[in-house]
């Protein structure tokens, strides 16, 4: 495992986007694509083996994240771990049962702890743990059980001994990414909105940002702030590590 603070280099290594067929993933993907390191992508179904392909993954792993072996299979010989991975809209927002939010991730942090992964990604939310303050009550009763999934998934990270960056984003959109970024940490930090797209940029330096190491952060753009940001984090993020170019961002 990589000493903390030293990160991984972005040269030939090969890393695991977990849920690389979501909205989120697909946008990491992107940004992953004209980057020196391999992409293993994952997705649940057969169907959508040739969409990750084109949008960038190097190899494709069809796995269920409930399975534990499929988590080890897919952790097998990779660097760096990137987690997308959550329920698609249903009852099991509300109701908590039966969620890859906790039981995938988990999985996923015990694959990663057994095959030494140096840094681990995870996509969580505003609203989960000391950051429900950002999100209504409203929004926080309808999605409660996966709040508390990812809750337990971001425990489970926390406790396991990996690198990692944990990334609370605010109410995603998919508008053009913007890169104006308002990062917080602490819980009761920043509430708003931001683009997929920057989630994605975010994540995808994560690994190379030592500052970043080790935190839970949460992230929303300028323009989508809903109220007065708190407890900024002051962060350095290594954009050029993965060729992101947050001055000109695409259209």
């Amino acid at each position: 495992m990589t000493e903390t603070g030293a990160g991984p280099s972005a040269e030939s290594k090969r890393v695991l986007l977990a849920g690389a067929s979501g909205r989120t993933g697909i946008e990491l993907l992107s940004v992953l694509r004209p980057t020196d390191l391999t992409v293993r992508g994952t997705t649940r179904s057969y169907a959508t083996v040739e969409t990750l392909e084109r949008h960038g993954a190097d190899e494709v792993v069809v796995a269920d994240f409930f399975e534990p072996r499929d988590a080890v299979t897919a952790v097998e010989d990779c660097d760096i771990v990137y987690c997308t991975v959550g329920t698609p809209p249903s009852y099991r927002h509300v109701t908590g049962s039966k969620l890859v939010d906790r039981t995938g991730v988990i999985n996923l942090v015990t694959a990663a702890l057994a095959s030494d992964v140096s840094h681990f990604v995870f996509e969580s939310a505003i609203g989960v743990g000391s950051s429900k303050r950002g999100l209504s009550l409203p929004a926080r009763l309808l999605i409660r059980g996966s709040l508390r999934a990812k809750q337990d998934a971001e425990s489970a990270l926390r406790r396991s001994g990996l690198s990692y960056t944990i990334v609370r984003p605010g109410t995603l959109t998919d508008a053009p990414p913007r890169g104006d970024l308002v990062v917080g940490e602490g819980g009761d930090s920043v509430a708003g909105s931001i683009p997929r797209a920057d989630v994605a940029r975010i994540m995808a330096a994560a690994p190379f940002t030592p500052a970043a190491h080790n935190r839970t952060l949460e992230a929303v753009s300028r323009a989508g702030l809903s109220e007065t940001p708190r407890n900024l984090a002051d962060i350095d993020w290594a954009f050029d590590k993965v060729d992101v170019d947050l001055e000109h961002p695409r259209t």
